[in-house]
């Protein structure tokens, strides 16, 4: 039987890491893996989590199963911070743990297709793993562009697709809430609230995907369109990271909120999904969520972690600076870079080029063009913008 099984090809960006890898050149330049980095090139445990760690191994007291539905403790502490000083919207909020922030999109995304969502709208380029989860579960994904020809959203592409959506009986949107991967184009305030005018309009729910919260113009700032949205529609489910902006990559903590258009809708919706957790993956990995749990009850090192992410914006902000101030690397224009957010950013260059850095340079990057922006140094960045004028010039 399994011998039928037909070989997959093999993820892209781990076979960048591989090659990175067996890269023997010291001046090598990393910008494919998407995970922070100082500006020294690490990518350490933030110091609140130490702190939150050294708390639990004192006084925990058991590794007995939660449930399904995980650390409710850490939902709800996340949840001032997402959805503000009304957080539950008068019990219409509620949410539960998953397996990273991949685990929340898939829940969203199974959750919306046992309600009858039959297609996802969605905005490209993407985070891969979005096509790949729609794929996985049969859902159609129709696309949309995320950016227009001027590098900003594409804000008459978007209105398309919720004017389709609306005419379709069952669709669903799916949109980043900051730092888009992988271009770094967010929608202004604006556009936002002229997004959940639409939502509302024409009756279509969202789902938001909420995976860079703090990384870009800070933690209220990020949120400004979620909230916009989550106060003009009646239902909608939020896919959230904790991978990033608490440096938990590897533990896999993230969380799904369900937004009802009743308090009373609210327990009905989160027992299909407790259901397709249960079906999934049983419960979700507890460490890294209790930690989290952990450093925002606690003054000190909720101080600690709110401070560990402005620098972590400044930086990502100051590389981005830089990297416009050149102006032009070849033909590659890199102004837009100050205007956007976040960790990545999506070069126009060729698969050929991607390659010819690689390979004359040392420059890792995805063929698609994307960068992760936190891979830069300011040791580093000139090499790289050399690189690129060689290489587009």
């Amino acid at each position: 039987m399994l011998d039928q099984l037909k070989p997959q090809s093999p993820d892209a960006l781990l076979a960048l890491i591989k090659m990175y890898a067996s890269d023997d050149r010291t001046d090598k330049i990393d910008l494919g893996v998407g995970v922070y980095r100082t500006g020294q090139g690490g990518t350490p445990v933030f110091g609140a989590i130490k702190g939150a760690e050294e708390q639990l191994l004192r006084e925990q007291d058991s590794k007995s199963y939660l449930g399904p539905e995980g650390d409710m403790g850490f939902v709800h502490a996340l949840m001032p911070y997402i959805f503000g000083d009304n957080p539950t919207r008068g019990g219409r909020i509620e949410g539960m743990q998953t397996p990273g922030g991949t685990g929340a999109v898939r829940l969203a995304v199974s959750l919306a297709q046992k309600a009858g969502a039959k297609c996802i709208h969605m905005g490209v380029p993407s985070w891969p793993n979005h096509a790949q989860i729609l794929a996985d579960l049969g859902l159609e994904l129709e696309p949309f562009n995320h950016t227009a020809p001027d590098g900003a959203a594409d804000m008459g592409a978007l209105r398309a697709a919720i004017d389709a959506a609306a005419a379709s009986d069952g669709d669903v949107v799916l949109l980043h809430g900051c730092c888009h991967n992988p271009t770094g184009v967010d929608y202004s305030n604006e556009q936002w609230d002229e997004i959940a005018g639409l939502f509302a309009e024409k009756d279509v729910m969202p789902i938001i995907d909420l995976a860079y919260h703090g990384l870009g113009q800070g933690l209220d700032e990020d949120v400004y369109g979620l909230r916009a949205v989550l106060s003009a529609v009646p239902e909608a489910l939020i896919a959230y990271s904790c991978d990033k902006n608490f440096g938990l990559y590897r533990d896999r903590v993230g969380a799904l909120y369900v937004m009802a258009k009743d308090a009373s809708g609210v327990e009905p919706i989160l027992s299909n999904a407790n259901s397709l957790a249960r079906s999934n993956w049983s419960m979700p990995p507890d460490h890294g969520a209790a930690a989290v749990r952990l450093a925002l009850r606690d003054s000190g090192l909720m101080a600690d972690w709110q401070a560990e992410l402005e620098g972590m914006r400044t930086r990502l902000r100051q590389v981005r600076m830089r990297l416009a101030d050149a102006g032009t690397a070849g033909s590659v224009d890199l102004t837009p870079l100050a205007r956007q957010n976040g960790m990545f950013a999506t070069l126009p260059v060729s698969k050929e080029q991607v390659v010819q850095m690689r390979e004359k340079h040392g420059v890792y990057m995805a063929g698609s063009g994307r960068i992760n922006v936190a891979g830069l140094t300011m040791s580093n960045i000139d090499k790289f913008i050399e690189a690129l004028t060689d290489i587009t010039g």
